[in-house]
């Protein structure tokens, strides 16, 4: 099943995204948030909603797969050939950091660099989304854990990233994290078998590989995650980006994004994150 979130009577609904429309779950009667649903409630309700024959919704407008998650964990360096592409050695145990929670942004959003820096890059990214609490979880029983997955972009700043060993500074730029456009729940999506993985700027291949490529798994990355941090219903954990970034090459070579540019991130089985970015959008 495919679950989304869309704005509608200037409120947030839950809905049904499918090959044939987005179907307003909340606007047929169905009282539970996506925040709920993740925790488990309404399943029955919502399986049966769901096969009921809605009409889809004319034009509707995403919005953030998790209205306000509590936490935005992220791994760097879990595909080897972006790690020696960029010159990383390989670690025994997963990088993680993190983002805050605003900068999540839907898919279909408008996203604003700011002006003061130019090191702009795209990273397509499987993202889980957790659906209980998870303490100290083993491997084996990490999957258990989640509710479903989504696409992201972790879209970073390479300059102030570098900087120092911490990288927050150059990852977590409001709007920073678009993930979308629906969320998978688990019993519909495997992450331990193929699923292409691309990006495209402006209609243009960057990335293109396979979510299996992981050195870590999503299994390996929950178990060692909640060893440090307790995760929660609802937290997201990107799960790293494969080769094909532009701080991958030369620096004569790098094509930084810019304003007007369409990220188009897609992972077989899920969908397509799409989101435009701007300069000053406000102004």
């Amino acid at each position: 099943m495919k679950l989304c979130n869309i704005l509608a009577e200037g409120a947030v609904h839950l809905a049904l995204y499918d090959e044939a429309g987005i179907v307003d779950l909340t606007a047929a009667g169905f009282p539970y948030a996506m925040e709920q649903v993740v925790q488990g409630q309404g399943r029955q309700e919502l399986t049966r909603l769901a096969s009921a024959g809605l009409v889809p919704v004319s034009s509707p407008r995403l919005a953030n797969v998790i209205s306000r998650p509590g936490k935005i964990l992220c791994v760097g360096l879990n595909y080897p050939t972006h790690a020696a592409n960029v010159q990383m050695d390989l670690t025994r145990e997963p990088v993680l950091f993190a983002k805050f929670s605003d900068a999540l942004a839907p898919s279909g959003a408008v996203i604003d660099l700011p002006t003061w820096e130019r090191s702009y890059d795209y990273e397509a990214e499987l993202v889980v989304v957790i659906g209980r609490e998870t303490w100290n979880v083993s491997v084996d029983d990490a999957l258990e854990h989640v509710f479903g997955y989504t696409c992201g972009n972790d879209l970073s700043c390479r300059a102030p990233q570098v900087r120092s060993s911490q990288w927050l500074i150059g990852k977590t730029l409001p709007g920073f994290a678009p993930c979308g456009p629906c969320i998978v729940t688990a019993d519909d999506f495997d992450p331990g078998v193929s699923h292409a993985l691309t990006c495209t700027v402006n209609g243009e291949l960057r990335q293109n590989d396979d979510i299996t490529s992981m050195i870590f798994s999503c299994a390996r990355i929950i178990s060692y995650a909640s060893r440090y941090m307790k995760l929660e219903p609802g937290d997201l954990i990107f799960t790293g980006t494969p080769s094909g970034v532009a701080c991958e090459r030369p620096k004569a070579e790098r094509t930084w994004l810019k304003a007007g540019d369409v990220i188009e991130v897609h992972i077989d089985g899920i969908g397509t994150l799409t989101n435009t970015l701007c300069q000053n959008c406000a102004s």
